[in-house]
């Protein structure tokens, strides 16, 4: 009998992310619940054990809705059914975040699995991210004006994550749980049009399908992954150039930069002295920039993480608070 298309379009790319690890090996599966992060499990344990590798599917609990301690139970219960070598859950608190909850959600959840991964020795955690979920954070990249790192969408890999499903449509998943008779979850906040990418999701994205014509979700995916390539490689020469600075940054050196290559510089040099990236803006940097480019005798800048940012008679510095008075 013929593999469905939907269930070999799920177990495709997992297959391929999990025949780069060696027999023996311990892979985390993030799962809610929800139709992508079943479909993702559910192939994990299929490949994962043909190849020889210990599949534990995680659940964290959030406890931002009513009932969720009793959903993450639910979830472990199907993962355990599915056959998954150990099942885990975790309780996250979600703190207030200027970038909202979704963030800041998003923040403890990897906090979470990474200290999972280090606890239970798991050499990668696979997340269930789709296509679709790709083109949303592409449009929610261009409302915030966020520039090309923020419109690449979604990496495929990094440090230890993976997110083999980025080309699997949202359809494949929820007809792949259909045909395995997996009971998906509905999560409520994905309905909430209080959150911007429920109403990209369910408003702006069907819209733009309707208006346009189909096809794109298909284009915005393919167009993050063609800005990912360039931001990439920026990024690459950005790092270099910074570590070849060793720690320093002088004014001469910078202003000779390009200005992607030294916006760039600034940044990494701002989060290694403590502001949180979650809250360092492109506007924070630009004007740690006119430090350089548009030096009138500014004093100082002010950066989230209680950093100031100052230029002396050659180099940028950055100084930690908390401050009090003048400098």
């Amino acid at each position: 009998m013929s593999l469905h298309p939907s269930i070999a379009a799920v177990r495709r790319p997992v297959r391929a992310t999990l025949e780069q690890l060696e027999p023996g090996e311990k892979v985390i599966v993030a799962c809610s619940g929800g139709a992508d992060s079943l479909a993702l499990a559910s192939a994990a344990v299929f490949e994962g054990h043909k190849l020889g590798l210990h599949v534990i599917g995680a659940t964290v609990d959030h406890g931002m809705q009513e009932g969720s301690a009793t959903q993450a139970a639910k979830v472990v219960g199907q993962l355990a059914e599915m056959g998954v070598d150990e099942t885990v859950t975790a309780t996250v608190e979600v703190k207030a975040e200027r970038d909202g909850p979704e963030a800041a959600a998003r923040q403890a959840r990897y906090a979470v699995l990474d200290q999972l991964a280090e606890n239970l020795g798991a050499s990668v955690i696979l997340l269930g991210h789709t296509r679709d979920d790709q083109a949303e954070t592409v449009l929610l990249g261009l409302t915030r004006g966020s520039g090309a790192r923020s419109l690449s969408g979604m990496r495929a890999r990094f440090d230890r994550y993976r997110r083999p499903l980025l080309e699997t449509t949202r359809i494949d998943t929820e007809t792949a749980c259909q045909i395995e008779g997996l009971d998906v979850w509905q999560d409520p906040h994905n309905r909430d049009f209080a959150y911007t990418r429920a109403r990209i999701r369910h408003r702006v994205l069907p819209t733009l399908e309707e208006d346009l014509g189909p096809g794109v979700t298909e284009a915005l995916a393919r167009t993050a992954e063609q800005l990912r390539e360039d931001a990439d490689f920026i990024d690459d020469i950005a790092e270099a150039m910074h570590r070849e600075l060793g720690g320093t940054l002088p004014v001469e050196t910078l202003a000779g930069y390009p200005p992607a290559v030294r916006t760039r510089v600034l940044r990494i040099a701002a989060l290694e002295a403590g502001s949180p990236p979650a809250e360092l803006t492109r506007e924070h940097v630009k004007a740690v920039d006119r430090l350089i480019t548009d030096w009138r005798g500014q004093r100082w800048i002010d950066l989230p993480g209680h950093l100031r940012a100052r230029r002396t008679d050659s180099s940028i510095v950055f100084e930690s608070g908390p401050f009090t008075g003048s400098i």
